[in-house]
């Protein structure tokens, strides 16, 4: 009996131990507009979460739900995520903002990281990458490779960070080809991959010979291959399955390191909200590798522009520069403020079209 009791005893510390274990190990969500395999945005997302449990082993367990519309259902997801255990969430879509503040204020012991929103609070982060710097690169490779001077561009939802894209990616397009124009067409969603193939084939039937795309699936990357003797350009990934052509170079999301601070912030007891806004110069935004479809001369433009922006030498927006409507924005030598590049609204003076409400 006394022996019964000591076996009982035992297991009963080894379980409470065990579970002291388990309790030490920071709970990192991710929320994804997106699934994993989307090839973009989602899967680079799960690259950082991936690179997080390499980086701390079972310091960490790490949790994600995919495919998440944007409003109640996602303030369904982060409260169930908060509920069971999580002391960090990230939430990575522009439509998650609000119900992440709403669910941080149901939780304030939980820390919240969001990206592409601007909206913080005592537990709640923003952080996003300047995207619009691996435009411009884009942007004097299409230009200079479109034989038939007209760009598609697939949007998503007309929110400032798209809007910020095709200005930068027009602005120096039209620098190294002034005869060249844009035309956008709004797909209306991050992913669905036959929305975002028709958007090909339209523009491509329009006479576009460069896509580019603020998307996230590879459907436009195999529309285009199919059409043949039109390029584009990864989004958000390096989509180097399409490679040589018609994938020319590629904008790449690189979360990891700041996916790896944030937590280890937590577990130091140093988190605090913070706003961060980062790109090719802190290596958040990767320029992935220029194919050799591009002429030499033209990559080495490309490079040497990636290179002042990583510097700081030279900023996309940078004046003169006029709106659409022919108003005064940037004076010769002036470059954008964050506030203004933050809220973006409007196209650049010489983009065709309406910015859709």
């Amino acid at each position: 009996m006394k022996f019964t009791s000591l076996l009982a005893t035992a297991a009963m510390a080894l379980g409470l131990a065990t579970g002291a274990m388990a309790e030490d190990k920071t709970k990192v969500g991710f929320v994804y507009v997106g699934p994993v395999g989307d090839g973009g945005w989602t899967y680079e997302h799960n690259q950082g979460r991936l690179a997080v449990e390499e980086h701390f082993g079972d310091k960490v367990e790490t949790v994600f739900v995919e495919s998440v519309p944007e409003g109640p259902d996602a303030e369904r997801v982060m409260t169930q995520m908060a509920l069971e255990g999580a002391d960090l969430i990230f939430t990575t879509s522009f439509g998650y903002m609000d119900p992440t503040i709403n669910v941080a204020k149901k939780f304030p012991k939980v820390k919240f990281e969001h990206a592409t929103g601007y909206k913080q609070a005592e537990n709640v982060s923003v952080y996003s990458a300047r995207f619009y710097e691996g435009r411009a690169v884009q942007g004097t490779i299409a230009g200079r490779m479109t034989k038939s001077n007209i760009v598609g561009y697939i949007g998503s939802y007309p929110i400032p960070e798209v809007i910020r894209g095709i200005n930068s990616a027009f602005i120096h397009a039209r620098k190294v080809n002034p005869d060249v124009q844009f035309k956008i067409v709004w797909a209306y969603t991050w992913f669905d991959p036959a929305k975002e193939a028709d958007a090909a084939k339209v523009l491509i039937e329009q006479g576009a010979d460069v896509i580019l795309q603020h998307t996230d699936s590879t459907a436009p990357q195999a529309a285009a291959q199919a059409a043949g003797n039109v390029i584009t350009f990864g989004q958000a990934s390096d989509m180097a399955e399409y490679a040589p052509l018609p994938r020319v170079s590629s904008i790449i999301d690189n979360w990891a390191p700041y996916y790896i601070a944030r937590t280890q912030a937590v577990m130091d007891g140093t988190w605090t909200s913070t706003s961060t806004w980062d790109g090719i110069g802190p290596g958040m935004v990767g320029i992935g590798e220029i194919s050799d479809a591009v002429p030499a001369e033209v990559k080495a433009e490309a490079l040497a522009l990636k290179d002042a922006i990583a510097s700081g030498a030279y900023h996309p927006f940078t004046g003169p520069l006029k709106k659409q409507d022919g108003s005064d924005w940037l004076a010769e030598g002036e470059t954008a403020d964050d506030g203004t590049l933050a809220g973006m609204n409007f196209y650049v003076e010489g983009i065709e079209g309406d910015i859709p409400n």
